[in-house]
């Protein structure tokens, strides 16, 4: 029988994509996705895996703590990549508890019974599961904002600005100490801003093209000049693939695109993409583009350096923006049309 993989969150963005990917390139496992179908998560986002026998899909929560026992030894889990979470910086702005409790307790709860049932005692792994892991999926934004020049690296202190960056900064540090304290086998991957097909609706990309096509005005925060280091999804896939694989146990490995783009060049990007692609009846999209009051505690700059996994284990972004947006693009077009 093959071998079982738990993965959390699979019915969101970046989740769903890594399921396709990963039961494409990996046979030999049986992947269980656990996802408790919130409003960021649908099983339209996984018609894909339609007549998998290497796939199941379970509707739960991650703060279940005896559901997640039961769950453990029903499929004798070898191994969990843990993307559930909550993840939207303005709800975590409005109502924060939801994000605490989810990404902190949830992660706990999750790393706890995979220690409980992989190991005995601190440094011991039950005979045949030495090589189980624990794969946290985290965020740049929990290294706060950066001015004008400079990096995020897996150096970088932690200093999140919201209560979103918080939650997800304190569950990193939570699996960082099951690593320095029990010896459990874990990594994490901290990624910079993703975007691509199955995106949830409401995110800046999808937005974008959402108000385009429906005549609406595009909202830009501020003046537009966040910058963000956008990164394809599925090159984020093959990245959590190498490091769930390949990476160094207890490390940490930041995944980004090397793509810094500002919201406004994004917006004009997409409204000139969209004018070839659609054309409207009269006007430019670029007409609808207005600005709004920006958001508390809204961070000016991320970006990744991501020498440490392009060295190690041979990562490199497949899509640059002005490829990866153009899928994005004709993905929505199909979606929304």
């Amino acid at each position: 029988m093959n071998k079982a993989v738990l993965i959390t969150g699979g019915a969101g963005f970046i989740g769903s994509n890594f399921i396709i990917h990963f039961l494409e390139n990996n046979p030999d496992w049986f992947v269980v996705n656990l996802d408790k179908l919130t409003y960021a998560g649908t099983l339209d986002n996984l018609t894909e895996t339609e007549g998998n026998n290497n796939y199941t899909f379970v509707q739960g929560d991650i703060c279940d703590r005896p559901f997640l026992d039961e769950l453990f030894k029903k499929y004798d889990f070898r191994g969990v990549i843990h993307f559930a979470a909550e993840s939207h910086v303005d709800n975590s702005i409005s109502g924060p508890e939801a994000f605490i409790r989810t990404n902190v307790m949830g992660t706990f709860n999750l790393l706890d019974t995979a220690r409980n049932y992989w190991m005995t005692a601190p440094q011991q792994y039950k005979e045949g599961y030495e090589d189980c892991r624990f794969h946290h999926i985290s965020t740049d934004e929990v290294y706060g904002t950066l001015g004008e020049e400079g990096l995020f690296t897996e150096e970088t202190p932690y200093a999140p600005n919201s209560p979103y960056s918080a939650s997800k900064a304190s569950s990193d540090l939570v699996v960082r100490s099951y690593f320095h304290t029990y010896g459990m086998n874990v990594v994490t991957t901290n990624c910079s801003n993703n975007y691509g097909p199955k995106q949830h609706i409401e995110k800046l990309i999808p937005t974008i093209i959402r108000k385009a096509l429906a005549g609406e005005n595009i909202p830009i925060y501020g003046k537009g000049d966040n910058v963000r280091d956008w990164l394809y999804v599925l090159d984020h896939c093959k990245g959590i693939e190498l490091v769930y694989k390949n990476g160094r146990a207890g490390e940490t490995y930041n995944i980004g695109g090397r793509n810094e783009r500002n919201n406004l060049y994004i917006a004009h990007k997409i409204c000139e993409l969209m004018d070839e692609m659609k054309p409207k009846a009269e006007g430019k999209y670029s007409d609808q583009i207005a600005f709004v009051k920006d958001r508390p505690g809204h961070d000016m700059r991320y970006a990744i350096d991501a020498s440490k996994i392009e060295n190690e284990l041979g990562w490199k972004a497949d899509e640059n923006f002005e490829t990866g947006i153009v899928k994005t693009i004709e993905w929505y077009l199909h979606k929304l049309t």
